[in-house]
């Protein structure tokens, strides 16, 4: 991979952001690495937890802008293999059977805040700064638009996607775009500790699939989102992991996950 870095440490696969003179800036390989890198992640079983973040000075300032211009030349159909491309990335991630936290840095914007939008859990240092600035360039924040809806609402989603405001941090975690703030000097462990805890107090199987559940059920009726519920109560029911934590908590035993 050469336009991010991988690895795995105490059960946690660290996908790095690696094009740090280019402000960690989406382009079409990227995009192709990054897919592999969280495929890669969901298949092992020694990972438990995926953080993703950035190197430099950004977490990811949007799409490359050479890689724009070129995109300038391409025909519809061209364009669209592009654009399904990343729906492909975002897609994956929103329904990824492992839990992802996105550790930001830095600027987030466009694509780069979009990237970070759909992962389940977003921790910030106080640096940071988010936006969906593609009104600004005549573009449209298409794709994570479908996503943004769904975690904030419509009104605040309006008045980020259509003003193309950047705002800080702080901003973000008051409308729930993001989890919590840090100090710069303390995100990495913060993350690492919020890991951690989950790796070790939380089933796997539990947290994969409630995680896959929230993302089917929104799009359900009332009627097929309960009849779709009960199923997977009575699937959940059936699994080893429940099986051991009743028995620990009814036995009063520490269980380790």
């Amino acid at each position: 991979m050469t336009t991010l870095q991988y690895s795995i440490k105490d059960r946690i696969a660290y996908i790095t952001l690696n094009r740090p003179e280019k402000r960690n800036a989406l382009s079409f390989e990227l995009v192709s690495e990054l897919k592999e890198a969280f495929k890669q992640a969901e298949e092992d079983d020694s990972v438990k937890i995926i953080v993703l973040s950035g190197n430099g000075e950004a977490f990811c300032a949007g799409a490359d802008l050479e890689y724009l211009q070129l995109l300038q030349g391409f025909s519809y159909e061209q364009n669209y293999a592009d654009s399904s491309h990343l729906k492909e990335l975002f897609l994956q991630i929103y329904q990824l059977k492992k839990i992802v936290i996105a550790q930001v840095h830095g600027p987030a914007l466009a694509g780069g805040c979009g990237l970070a939008t759909v992962c389940d859990f977003v921790f910030a240092s106080h640096d940071a700064t988010f936006g969906y600035t593609e009104v600004k360039i005549g573009f449209v924040p298409a794709i994570v638009m479908v996503f943004l809806l769904r975690k904030i609402g419509e009104a605040k989603a309006k008045q980020l996607l259509l003003t193309g405001t950047l705002i800080s941090a702080e901003q973000a975690n008051a409308i729930n775009l993001i989890n919590a703030v840090a100090p710069s000097e303390e995100l990495e462990s913060y993350v690492f500790n919020f890991a951690t805890n989950l790796i070790t107090t939380n089933s796997s199987y539990s947290m994969n699939l409630t995680k896959q559940m929230i993302a089917k059920v929104q799009s359900l009726s009332l009627d097929d989102a309960l009849t779709f519920a009960s199923e997977m109560n009575a699937k959940a029911r059936q699994s080893d992991d429940c099986q051991r934590g009743i028995s620990a908590f009814l036995n009063k035993e520490k269980i380790s996950w």
